[in-house]
């Protein structure tokens, strides 16, 4: 009778929270489509271009090469004529000095003093160097100390450096903003997720000279349409490609409990029993497709290895693998 007893109490209360969540999650929508619509968007003039650009995966979940570290976070290094970004800091998950983002630096033939500016897709652990890095609104590359140059931050919330790194200026990106020439980022998007709660994410937008829109997307917490949209609005130029996470863990993922696959409810903001599914995975890829870019490359750290399969097998020769080491050249 205990036993019983103990079990409902346990039932009844997950199904408070989940409650709770579900409230939370309401409430938080209404706050985000409150905030979209104080956001100014208009087209963006003299962006000005650049001639190449080269992405670099150095933190993700499958790697090119087995001596470079993988982890189911993100960093990537992009370079264009005279600038070197860096784009979100990995997890390091163990809070290891150096980073596994450092580690993978070095065997690449890069340095933290290469680096121009950063920018930070939103303040989630797997973007920002783990779980205490985002607990007191900090982005960390090493658990111990960075000689990088006194660059710029570009973030779509509240964040600092680690104590241990130099005091990096933080810009806090709202509406769309040309960071340099050719370098935009399309504005900050907010939105409220079960399980995470309210999540503000930017992406960013290259213009290559005689080719286009390069889109490069942490996790795509805003949804692909949402990114889609945004983009067509500030820019007259096609989309050339569109790369990094789009959060599609359907049919798996990277965060499994025995079945339940916590990285579905992660991302979602519709009740946690609608969670993401094959349909909108389809959807994404048809959007893409009315859109036409070149070159497609879906991240492995927050999408399935079944929803990498229906990306390569719907785009073809387009199709770009994002591992760690393998170069992307525009």
């Amino acid at each position: 009778m205990l036993f019983l007893q103990i079990i409902l109490s346990l039932v009844l209360l997950i199904v408070l929270l989940i409650f709770i969540k579900i409230l939370k999650m309401r409430r938080g929508r209404a706050k985000a489509e409150a905030e979209l619509s104080q956001i100014k968007i208009e087209k963006l003039k003299n962006t000005g271009s650049v001639k190449s650009l080269s992405f670099i995966p150095l933190i993700d979940y499958y790697a090119d090469d087995e001596a470079l570290a993988t982890e189911d976070g993100v960093s990537y290094l992009v370079k264009t004529d005279d600038k070197t970004i860096l784009y979100d800091v990995g997890y390091n998950k163990n809070g290891e000095d150096p980073s596994p983002l450092l580690r993978n630096m070095k065997k690449l033939g890069h340095k933290p003093a290469d680096i121009d500016m950063i920018f930070l897709s939103h303040r989630h652990r797997d973007h920002v160097g783990g779980t205490a890095a985002e607990s007191r609104d900090e982005f960390s590359i090493s658990a111990g100390p960075v000689k990088i140059k006194k660059v710029p931050v570009y973030a779509p919330s509240a964040i600092k450096p680690a104590q241990n790194h130099p005091d990096l200026p933080v810009t806090i990106v709202n509406e769309p903003l040309v960071i340099d020439k050719g370098i935009v980022s399309i504005g900050a998007y907010p939105r409220s997720l079960f399980l995470i709660g309210y999540t503000t994410e930017h992406s960013l937008a290259v213009n290559v000279k005689g080719k286009g829109i390069v889109l490069i997307i942490g996790c795509g917490h805003q949804g692909i349409h949402a990114i889609i949209e945004r983009t067509k609005q500030i820019f007259d130029e096609p989309i050339y490609a569109v790369i990094g996470g789009l959060h599609f863990p359907v049919n798996g993922g990277r965060m499994m409990i025995g079945p339940l696959n916590m990285q579905n409810l992660v991302g979602v903001d519709r009740n946690p029993f609608r969670g993401i599914t094959e349909k909108d995975v389809n959807s994404a890829i048809a959007l893409l497709k009315s859109v036409n870019p070149e070159i497609v490359a879906l991240s492995p750290h927050d999408s399935s290895d079944w929803a990498l399969d229906k990306f390569r097998e719907a785009f073809g020769e387009k199709y770009r693998e994002i591992k760690v080491g393998r170069e992307i050249k525009i």
